[in-house]
């Protein structure tokens, strides 16, 4: 397989586990695919890929991305991925970044023939743990583990990926969260992160869960 495009935001160690995956004529399939940071990447290096999203307006960013790349293998469409079926896109290869749910690693085992590969990158549950709160979507590994071996996948890599950036200052703390303020006052998180720098906190957790399995 040809080497994969490096993409903002996208783990380096993340795309080595999809590099090793024999793909030139395959098709990967893309869940929660947003603007199609991943898709795209993939793209030069597989026969097709089609990603899912249910952000139109993401979406529309995605196709406008692949345009200007000319990237004629690649495209979108709008779906809410822990609903609809993978099998029509008859994948060999299901992608999600962080985008992970046990009804996708459900409908990735009902798409997936077996030999073929799950590849996802998931909030681990130490993701902003400085606000007290845990996301819905964050798997321990204990869990993740557990949710594939319970669909029919056979674990090939679980590993955590975290930076764990550290302040001098209440102020710095603010500063480096400041992209998610709003986010996080419509939850509460801010005003518990907010708590924890003004208790003695100085750090800010940035925690994935990187995980390839393979369907048995």
């Amino acid at each position: 397989m040809p080497s994969l495009i490096q993409a903002a935001g996208v783990s380096p160690r993340f795309l080595e586990f999809l590099a090793r995956e024999p793909l030139g004529d395959g098709r990967v399939l893309d869940v929660g695919c947003g603007s199609g940071r991943l898709s795209l990447a993939l793209a030069p290096a597989c026969g097709s890929v089609v990603g899912l999203d249910r952000d139109a307006a993401a979406l529309e960013d995605a196709r406008r991305r692949a345009a200007a790349a000319h990237l004629a293998n690649v495209e979108f469409h709008e779906a809410d991925v822990e609903a609809a079926p993978y099998e029509p896109w008859r994948p060999d290869l299901v992608t999600a970044h962080l985008c992970a749910s046990d009804a996708i690693i459900e409908r990735a085992a009902a798409a997936l023939h077996p030999g073929a590969c799950l590849a996802m990158v998931a909030f681990h549950v130490d993701q902003w743990k400085e606000t007290g709160r845990i996301s819905r979507f964050a798997y321990d590994e204990a869990r993740m583990r557990a949710a594939l071996e319970e669909r029919g996948f056979a674990v090939e890599a679980l590993e955590v990926e975290q930076e764990v950036r550290r302040f001098a200052s209440v102020e710095e703390g603010l500063a480096a969260a400041v992209g998610l303020e709003d986010r996080w006052r419509t939850d509460g998180r801010w005003f518990r992160y907010i708590a924890f720098l003004e208790s003695g906190g100085r750090t800010l957790t940035r925690s994935h869960l990187l995980v390839k399995a393979r369907r048995a």
